[in-house]
């Protein structure tokens, strides 16, 4: 597994913002990155995934699975630690533009 590109990374983080303000925004690109984190079910597919969203806080749910979604456990050279990591980077770029910090990729 190879760590996303930045652009990918860019690509994600600005579909998955837009959509936690109109869930119809989300592609699938940001379906398939927050259905693989920790605290996100597929929903059966994207459509179900949205409209779960519909009734219930996307942004509640990325606030608390922040800590399950840190990666942790990969420490830098480790085999998929670049992936992980970089999963982890979305992430985090994800929640601060959210709450509008910046976040440490140490925390």
């Amino acid at each position: 597994m190879q760590a996303l590109t930045t652009k990918e990374q860019a690509a994600i983080v600005k579909n998955v913002i837009a959509a936690c303000g109109n869930i119809d925004k989300l592609n699938k690109k940001g379906y398939d990155f927050l259905y693989q984190c920790s605290g996100f079910i597929a929903h059966y597919d994207i459509n179900g995934f949205k409209e779960h969203y519909r009734d219930h806080s996307l942004v509640a749910d990325i606030e608390a699975n922040y800590a399950q979604n840190q990666w942790r456990n990969y420490r830098t050279g480790e085999r998929f630690a670049d992936y992980y990591h970089s999963k982890r980077d979305i992430y985090n770029a994800i929640l601060g533009a959210l709450l509008g910090v910046e976040l440490s990729l140490t925390a």
